[in-house]
């Protein structure tokens, strides 16, 4: 019998050798649970699929970033502003830390993979540079140097119309 009034036994003591009455679940089958040896070496085709995923995650975001670039519009405003900002601000932070995710890029495809992602962050970069260019925010023009030239020497003067008598 059970220890405790609750719990039932399922084994059949009345027959020796019999490890249980129950019996088997179906698809259940004793030599089905050898050892197997596992390999340690890692599959290659899983790391570089895993390493072209952390890659290719920056262009992934690039839809998203031309959407909040349409909808931030040309006006100068304190949320178009903020948006370019972090849409400036994301991509020089993945550069900055991106020692730390090349160490998670391995395998032969390594080289190819560290390209797609500083590539896919200098485009962001560039994107955010070229709506900061577009509504006027960059001084690119002449005219937003006028401050640092150097005003013209005069060399001669002239008047004329009247003629002075003495």
């Amino acid at each position: 019998m059970a220890k405790h009034r609750w719990a039932l036994s399922f084994i059949d003591s009345t027959k020796p050798g019999n490890r249980s009455a129950v019996p088997s679940p179906v698809g259940y089958l004793e030599e089905s649970h050898t050892s197997h040896e596992e390999d340690d070496t890692p599959d290659t085709s899983l790391i570089a699929k895993q390493g072209w995923t952390i890659a290719l995650s920056p262009w992934k975001s690039l839809p998203m970033t031309l959407l909040v670039m349409f909808m931030a519009g040309n006006q100068i405003g304190v949320f178009p502003i903020m948006m370019i900002g972090m849409m400036a601000y994301r991509p020089l932070q993945a550069l900055w830390s991106s020692k730390d995710v090349f160490q998670q890029l391995k395998g032969d495809q390594a080289a190819l993979q560290k390209v797609a992602y500083v590539g896919a962050n200098l485009v962001s970069l560039g994107l955010a540079g070229w709506k900061l260019h577009t509504m006027g925010l960059l001084p690119t023009a002449q005219s937003d140097w006028v401050e640092f030239m150097q005003a013209r020497e005069v060399m001669e003067y002239s008047t004329g119309g009247i003629a002075l008598q003495t």
